[in-house]
């Protein structure tokens, strides 16, 4: 009694075969996936594109990835964590994160008619910078001393 073999088996067989002789007599698309698996260790060229942002990236030749287990290395060492700020250290981070434009200041007055000021007014910041609001004469507006008192009570408080 003779054995039948399916031609699937056939084939797997024929590619094991051919596996086993020569790597490169696999059939295309095998020798492809052997490529993609990062077997290659050749500088690849990469054509200039663009990408999803609007940004161009110019030709240039990536090379391969160095193999992890080819050299040995000395650990990483942990980079110790940084300092805490000191009281004063903190003050003036904020002083400088709430540093107010002098140029916005006078482009605001100028704007609204008043180049040197308006008696019994101060000048406050609707969306306050604390908020990460703009320093900017669009968000700029008169207030009375006794508003802003008011309003800078509910500002400490956050935002």
């Amino acid at each position: 009694m003779r054995l039948r073999v399916l031609p699937l088996v056939r084939f797997v067989i024929l590619v094991l075969t051919l596996a086993a002789a020569s790597p490169s007599a696999l059939p295309i698309q095998q020798s492809v996936l052997l490529a993609k698996s990062g077997s290659s260790q050749k500088t690849v060229h990469v054509k200039e594109y663009r990408k999803k942002d609007g940004t161009v990236v110019r030709a240039h030749d990536r090379k391969p990835p160095k193999s992890k287990g080819s050299s040995v290395s000395a650990p990483a060492k942990a980079e110790p964590a940084p300092k805490p700020l000191t009281e004063k250290q903190r003050l003036k981070a904020a002083e400088d994160y709430l540093k107010r434009s002098d140029a916005a200041r006078h482009a605001f007055m100028k704007q609204t008619g008043y180049p040197k000021g308006r008696p019994g007014y101060i000048i406050d910041h609707i969306i306050p910078l604390a908020c990460h609001g703009p320093d900017d004469p669009s968000n700029m507006q008169w207030q009375t001393v006794e508003e802003a008192k008011a309003k800078d009570k509910i500002e400490r408080k956050g935002c």
